[in-house]
């Protein structure tokens, strides 16, 4: 254990501890999800800019996967991705929702999205920050 700001945390996330973790993802998603590879054909990383995720042997280690990273922008409080507003009526939606299988969360997803009408999308686009 370490301390940082003040807190006690289990070990500092390095460039080379976070593309341990994302080995062991890998390895994870083909033995729990064995049918994952042939109904997509990548995974979908959303990271900022730390350290640990900009690192060397990450970015050549996600390339080796082939794995998207999406970038994050800049913290703004006001625009985060969280934050917009179909996320947060989805969010409110899937409250002690639980999902047992993809096809059962896509199901639940089109579903949603089908039900709400133009002017609910308008509306989020409209309170978007300039």
């Amino acid at each position: 254990m370490i301390q940082k700001q003040g807190h006690w945390v289990p070990y500092e996330l390095t460039g080379d501890r976070y593309r341990l973790q994302l080995m062991r993802l890998s390895r994870v998603l083909k033995e729990k999800r064995p049918l994952y590879a042939q109904r997509h054909d990548k995974v979908i990383l959303l990271h900022d800019n730390a350290r640990p995720y900009v690192a060397k042997p990450v970015k050549t280690y996600l390339e080796t996967l082939k794995w998207e990273v999406l970038t994050h922008p800049l913290y703004s409080p006001d625009i985060a991705p969280s934050d917009f507003h179909l996320f947060r009526s989805m969010a409110h939606g899937l409250a002690d929702r639980r999902f047992h299988s993809y096809e059962e969360a896509q199901k639940w997803i089109d579903s949603w999205i089908a039900s709400k009408d133009m002017s609910f999308f308008r509306r989020g686009i409209h309170v978007l920050p300039e």
